[in-house]
């Protein structure tokens, strides 16, 4: 190995290896299951490669024991998972919005597959995950994450101790956040199912012999899937935005973009 690189080279690619492959195992986009893992494999030596001048000095020399350095390579791929988490949990604000949505126009009974998340889900649901992802790349905010890559060495940096409460703590309020904004996207939705619902009720009580609910049931698909495609542009924009603002903390690092 001496001709081509040092120990001391393979040593301090491997690590980099080692976060930035467990980054882009769960970074949306990127590490889903629908992508051959040769792909991202590949992807992750090139972009180890990449940062390989910019992140060598933050990195530890190369240890004289084999338990140290297995230490070293599973803190790396911890902190890598940790972050790849945390980009991957606020994508549950457009799940959360979908099954709000099915649920209020009585098509939560419709599954499908959601290739995000490798279980069933609903049919709107799996869809606004998709525009999710679609967005991430049509806004170039995948450019933020592969930034956030050297970011995150001077966030967490190897030698500095492992802020396990800090990454506990911010992953609480990501996915608090994350259900908050997904129920928030369904706002629309919710407003018009209570007063149809309030206006239904308030017509079967003034008229018992009218059969309700065969007319009210075709006329809340209907409706709900009218306001629901109106809000599209606002859901699609109010997420991006927000997500945008998660994935410039990375790019900071030790920086002002929030912390």
């Amino acid at each position: 190995m001496e001709p081509w690189a040092t120990a001391d080279q393979v040593w301090a690619g491997g690590l980099i290896f080692a976060r930035i492959g467990a980054i882009l195992m769960l970074l949306p986009g990127f590490g889903e299951s629908y992508v051959p893992p040769r792909i991202r494999l590949s992807l992750a030596l090139v972009v180890s490669l990449a940062l390989w001048p910019v992140v060598a000095g933050t990195l530890p020399p190369l240890p004289a024991s084999l338990g140290a350095m297995v230490g070293w390579v599973l803190r790396e791929v911890i902190v890598g998972l940790m972050i790849g988490a945390l980009l991957r949990s606020f994508m549950t604000a457009m799940a959360t919005a979908g099954e709000v949505v099915s649920l209020q126009t009585t098509l939560g009974f419709s599954q499908t597959a959601n290739p995000l998340q490798a279980q069933p889900g609903t049919t709107l649901s799996a869809f606004l995950t998709l525009l999710g992802v679609t967005l991430v790349f049509a806004t170039d905010t995948h450019h933020l994450f592969l930034a956030g890559l050297a970011g995150s060495y001077e966030m967490v940096a190897p030698a500095r101790p492992l802020m396990t409460g800090d990454f506990a703590a911010l992953a609480i309020r990501t996915l608090g956040d994350a259900f908050l904004l997904g129920v928030q996207l369904a706002g629309p939705v919710l407003v018009f199912a209570l007063v149809f619902n309030l206006a239904s009720g308030l017509v079967g009580r003034v008229m018992p012999q009218f059969q309700v609910f065969f007319a009210a049931a075709p006329l809340s698909v209907i409706l709900g899937l009218s306001v629901f495609a109106l809000s599209l542009g606002v859901v699609g924009t109010v997420f991006i935005d927000r997500y945008r603002r998660l994935a410039e903390v990375f790019v900071a690092g030790t920086g002002g973009a929030g912390g």
